[in-house]
């Protein structure tokens, strides 16, 4: 079962409109698989896949924006800057 739900989540991701939520869709479907494993229960798969979710937003709104890239500071602080 937790198979077939991974695989209609991967599927979801792929068939979103733009970068953003493709991104977003992998990104929460990928947390709350690995969330899920390492913890056992389904509070760390909702977890993961809020984290998840968040990251691929974040990554996948980057690409949306040409000529734009995702660096990080010498604190680990992120943000986007012309290539």
């Amino acid at each position: 079962m937790k198979k077939a739900i991974a695989l209609v989540l991967v599927a979801l991701a792929v068939a979103s409109c733009t970068q953003t939520e493709r991104g977003a869709g992998i990104g929460a479907a990928s947390g709350a698989i690995i969330g899920g494993a390492i913890t056992g229960d389904v509070r760390g798969a909702a977890v993961g896949a809020a984290i998840g979710g968040v990251s691929g937003a974040v990554i996948g709104h980057v690409t949306d924006q040409p000529g734009q890239c995702y660096y990080r500071d010498r604190y680990g602080r992120r943000y986007i800057d012309a290539c």
